[in-house]
């Protein structure tokens, strides 16, 4: 156990029954009253993020998490597997579990967050980007670059996301895998 005084961004607790991550927090001491914590823990199986205030000096229970890099392997059923590179172990992730499961690429490297003292993984990081082909879209047109209007093409992971009007299928991209949407144009 500990207590207030330990909060830090990126802190894993079980708070009522549920692992929560610390997202922000801030300590306050009022010119009269006790001191308290105000935060805003995000649960880690739903993604929900909710306000708390604590108490200063009231105890938190802190739960050990470990952050391992895994290859994408391939989909099965509801879920995905992975490989650990170091030790070849390859585990299965439910995609209720990912944040944006339909940017998953072959052979690309994740973070699987685990919980320490059960093995159990917790949550999987998509790299920031990744770089994908366009498979299908409606034809661009030559010079229509100043505009800012986009339109709906498909990538190579099966994705759909908007992008300019001067990309055509079969031209690379970079795709940003936290907001689903398009970045710039690979040469």
């Amino acid at each position: 156990m500990a207590t207030t005084a330990e909060i830090r961004n990126g802190l894993c607790i079980n708070f009522n029954g549920k692992l929560m991550t610390v997202v922000e927090f801030q300590h306050v001491k009022p010119g009269k009253g006790p001191a308290f914590v105000r935060t805003k823990l995000r649960n880690i199986e739903t993604g929900k993020v909710i306000d708390n205030t604590f108490s200063a000096g009231h105890k938190i229970d802190i739960v050990r998490i470990e952050t391992r890099e895994y290859q994408y392997l391939y989909p099965e059923g509801t879920g995905f597997h992975f490989m650990n590179n170091e030790t070849f172990e390859q585990v299965f992730i439910e995609a209720k579990m990912i944040d944006n499961p339909q940017f998953l690429k072959e052979g690309i490297t994740c973070i699987i967050v685990f919980h320490a003292e059960e093995e159990t993984p917790l949550t999987v990081e998509l790299p920031n980007y990744i770089d994908a082909e366009v498979t299908y879209t409606e034809p661009g047109i030559k010079g229509d670059t100043a505009t800012n209007t986009m339109k709906p093409a498909k990538i190579d992971t099966g994705a759909e996301i908007r992008v300019p009007l001067f990309i055509n299928t079969g031209d690379k991209i970079r795709v940003d895998t936290r907001e689903g949407v398009y970045s710039e144009r690979i040469k």
